[in-house]
């Protein structure tokens, strides 16, 4: 069983910044690709970026330039480093395999940029 909490979320004017950490419980981290989520208000939950075992990174169109995914397997930790937030970046941003584990969704990070 892997856990997997989000934090690192919080108000933020647009054009700001934030970093968020995924922390993975258990030894198999290093052992799946994983990837960063976020649900709006009335949306449903979709790919934000995706990072492989080894550290290839995939973005979705909507952030490319602007987050960036990374990992660190001796941590056990996922990062999203999001820049140049806008407010249509506003969501629940949870962190889980790729593909979706349907066992592994936790609680998430809640991200709202407005002025």
């Amino acid at each position: 069983q892997v856990q997997l909490v989000e934090s690192g979320g919080g108000l933020v004017q647009p054009g700001g910044s934030l970093r968020l950490s995924c922390a993975a419980s258990g030894s198999i981290f290093s052992s799946f690709n994983m990837a960063w989520y976020r649900q709006a208000p009335g949306k449903q939950r979709g790919l934000v970026a995706m990072i492989t075992r080894s550290g290839g990174a995939m973005h979705v169109d909507s952030v490319k330039g602007r987050f960036t995914i990374s990992r660190d397997n001796a941590k056990n930790t996922m990062y999203l480093q999001m820049d140049s937030l806008k407010p249509e970046d506003t969501a629940v941003y949870y962190c889980n395999t790729y593909p979706s584990t349907k066992d592994y969704w936790g609680q998430g990070t809640q991200v709202t940029v407005s002025s």
